[in-house]
């Protein structure tokens, strides 16, 4: 996993105080989360027009009509998915997956499994996640459809907006399984879904807006 980068102390610093932040008014909570927060670089994963907002808490464009997400809500979504060491996770939305090293950092990055529809992004996060030590697997696809061939998992999120929940990702989780993402078209709600025996306990944990989920 993360190796470290050489472009010195002033971005690591500001990722400290970005997460030290968001612990102070209650946004995260979770050791391993905020570890994780601090440990990956956002500023990797953004066009470097951007780096100087790398760490102001915000979501950023990286190309192609996407964003990357704050990182309070990634770290928000994080804790929701209760992920500990070892657990197998889908994410759907690499973007410029920065949300999957984030991801890697709680449960091992041979762990995660993620699906981007833009062959483009899915280029450049390979290329960013690998050179930075980040050894995640990546395909190109239509991430309702999920990732069937490692299923099933413990855990399941979107990193974009979709109308309902998918149906395949649900039934690749397996029993006691998370599922978490922004559902919703003209109002978002960020929903966690525990898979059980009987069904589906769902909560919603409030309004949210992310950019639409492509693809289907």
């Amino acid at each position: 996993m993360f190796r470290g980068t050489p472009d010195g102390d002033d971005f690591d610093e500001q990722r400290e105080n970005m997460v030290d932040a968001l612990v102070g008014t209650g946004r995260i909570s979770d050791e391993s989360v905020i570890e994780a927060l601090k440990t990956v670089p956002r500023h990797e994963f953004v066009p470097e027009a951007r780096r100087d907002r790398a760490y102001v808490d915000r979501p950023l464009p990286i190309g192609a009509d996407q964003t990357v997400s704050a990182p309070h809500i990634v770290g928000i979504m994080s804790e929701l998915l209760e992920l500990d060491e070892g657990d197998k996770v889908l994410e759907i939305g690499t973007g410029c997956g920065y949300h999957a090293a984030v991801t890697a950092e709680i449960a091992g990055d041979e762990n995660v499994y993620s699906v981007e529809y833009v062959e483009e992004l899915a280029e450049d996060a390979r290329e960013t996640l690998a050179d930075l030590g980040y050894d995640i697997e990546i395909r190109v696809g239509d991430g309702h459809e999920g990732w069937p061939e490692h299923a099933r998992y413990d855990a399941a999120y979107l990193t974009c907006a979709a109308a309902e929940i998918p149906d395949d990702i649900i039934d690749q989780l397996r029993v006691g399984g998370v599922f978490v993402g922004p559902i919703g078209t003209v109002e978002q709600h960020l929903i966690k879904t525990t898979k059980t025996e009987d069904g589906l306990d769902r909560e919603d944990h409030g309004g949210v807006r992310f950019v639409r989920m492509q693809g289907d």
